[in-house]
């Protein structure tokens, strides 16, 4: 008989204990392991980094508006490779001040006047908040239904708010629409790419001799001399020769330039097919004449595409209005309500008058995209309207934001830049050392030294290298010209008349400068 052993002498306890730690240490082996943040810590750290981002606002014109940094400055300040462990919230956020803010170019100070505005309102930031909390990625109308909804309703508002013709609205019958892009830039591709496909068909259609090839080799597009690089890189993509159109003395196209080339390239057998006008450019903010150019375009079966990036905000003013006259004729149209209509970035709203020319160009339907409402004609996926599959909630910026602020207050808000740039241009004018070089139709001035362009590049260098507001130049009919531009959200009159001043200052002290050295 087997004998039976008690557990319960000794040796049983120390027995039962390594059971029991064995037990322990598998069941902390099969935990999950541990999140760095869970919903309580993110309802505590979310508050404290929307206080640090109010604070980064409030105490924003302390800050140094342009970084006092060389490159490769942050490498040293960093580990050579992410941590194994988690990190703590609190060194995450100090290292934000020590490492990150001293590199941070303050695109929302009010001594910022480069390049053009970008917008920042709190209502758009708590909808990115919103947006990144949702998560989805809606590429189609399958994928987040409202994503795809709000969208369009978005672009619809935005529309009517400029008076855009019914044609380039998403109405019941209509064929055309709107679409977020993530930048003027994409919007000007995409639409090239597009214009670029209905014309090599159509060609072919007439010639089915000719190959694709061929006819790419004798594609042409347009633009003006004052257009945006982006349009040269569009070109540069898309595989397609790009001519600049001289502009007059006003940096405008006109309709007798564009003839005088398109005559001439017809002649050269070239295939003229995609012109891009441009409102609002960015050396000096001129306008290209649509009404001259939207016919030509339209009788020589070219597609006219509006690059409207900055100057579109100001449309929603019903005085500035006018300046949109002859959109009837485009194609398609664009600008960024995250330049100038406090949508953050990014959000560039484009239209187009007939949907199915872009979708057409872009249009890929595998099994795994496909969802049983496409083909209703009642819903609009927008991975057919961009280059992009994945697509962020951005229309949720632009819905917080005309709620929050309401047509009146986005008016009212552009009115005030433009009143603060001519501000600035009356002061230029009553300085005899300076003069103006653009018309100041919105809230952009090109100002320069009277006197070479060495002389205005030294003063840029010194108005720069103090770092007191920052400015970017431009070249206009081979001049040296300083762009002053009407930027932040909280800029006033205080700043306009400091940074005068401090452009007086420097100016003085550069032609005393100069005077000794002719001495």
């Amino acid at each position: 008989m087997r004998q039976q052993v008690d557990i319960t002498q000794t040796g049983g306890v120390e027995y039962n204990t390594k059971i029991i730690v064995i037990i322990v240490v598998f069941l902390i082996l099969m935990l999950p392991a541990p999140v760095s943040m869970d919903t309580t810590e993110f309802r505590k750290r979310g508050k404290e980094m929307v206080d640090y981002i109010a604070d980064y606002f409030e105490q924003l014109d302390k800050r140094q508006v342009y970084p006092d940094v060389e490159p490769g400055y942050l490498r040293p300040l960093i580990p050579d490779c992410a941590p194994q462990d988690p990190e703590t919230f609190e060194d995450v956020l100090k290292d934000v001040e020590r490492i990150i803010m001293p590199g941070i170019t303050h695109w929302h100070s009010p001594y910022f006047f480069a390049y053009f505005p970008t917008a920042s309102s709190f209502p758009a930031l708590l909808a990115d908040i919103l947006s990144g909390g949702i998560g989805c990625v809606g590429f189609s109308w399958a994928a987040s239904p409202a994503c795809t909804e709000l969208e369009t309703v978005m672009l619809d508002w935005l529309g009517k708010m400029i008076n855009l013709p019914e044609e380039f609205l998403a109405g019941k019958d209509s064929e055309g629409g709107g679409v977020i892009q993530g930048s003027a830039s994409e919007a000007t591709l995409v639409m090239l790419l597009a214009a670029r496909t209905k014309t090599i068909r159509r060609v072919q259609s007439e010639n089915p001799e000719l190959t694709e090839a061929h006819i790419m080799s004798k594609l042409v597009a347009y633009a003006s001399d004052q257009a945006h690089s982006s349009v040269e890189k569009a070109g540069l993509i898309g595989g397609v020769k790009i001519k600049n159109i001289p502009s007059d003395d006003k940096f405008s196209v006109r309709g007798s330039a564009l003839n005088k080339v398109l005559h001439e390239d017809r002649a050269a057998g070239l295939i003229p097919f995609f012109f891009c006008a441009t409102l609002g450019t960015t050396p000096c903010c001129s306008f290209d004449r649509l009404l001259e150019l939207g016919p030509i375009c339209n009788k020589e079966n070219i597609w006219m595409h509006v690059d409207a990036a900055y100057a579109g905000s100001a449309f929603i003013c019903p005085e500035f209005r006018h300046l949109l006259n002859g959109v009837e004729f485009a194609d398609s149209f664009n600008f960024n309500p995250h330049k100038w209509l406090l949508v953050n970035f990014d959000c560039s709203a484009m239209w187009v008058k007939k949907r199915s020319d872009l979708t057409n160009a872009f249009k890929l339907d595998p099994l795994y995209l496909q969802h049983s409402h496409q083909e209703s004609g009642l819903v609009t996926d927008y991975r057919h309207w961009q280059i992009p599959l994945g697509r962020r909630f951005r229309s949720l910026k632009m819905w917080f934001v005309f709620r929050m602020y309401g047509v009146k207050g986005l008016q009212e808000y552009v009115r005030k830049h433009v009143k603060l740039s001519h501000e600035f241009e009356n002061l230029v004018l009553q300085d005899k050392r300076f003069e103006i070089c653009a018309e100041v139709t919105l809230g952009l001035v090109c100002f320069r030294l009277k006197g070479s362009n060495e002389l205005n590049e030294a003063l840029l260098k010194s108005i720069n290298d103090a770092r007191k507001i920052h400015l970017v130049p431009c070249h206009l009919r081979e001049k040296f010209v300083l762009r002053f531009a009407i930027c932040s959200r909280t800029v006033e009159s205080v700043h306009i008349q400091f940074a005068w001043k401090h452009i007086s200052i420097l100016t003085t002290e550069l032609l005393k400068a100069q005077d000794k050295q002719q001495l």
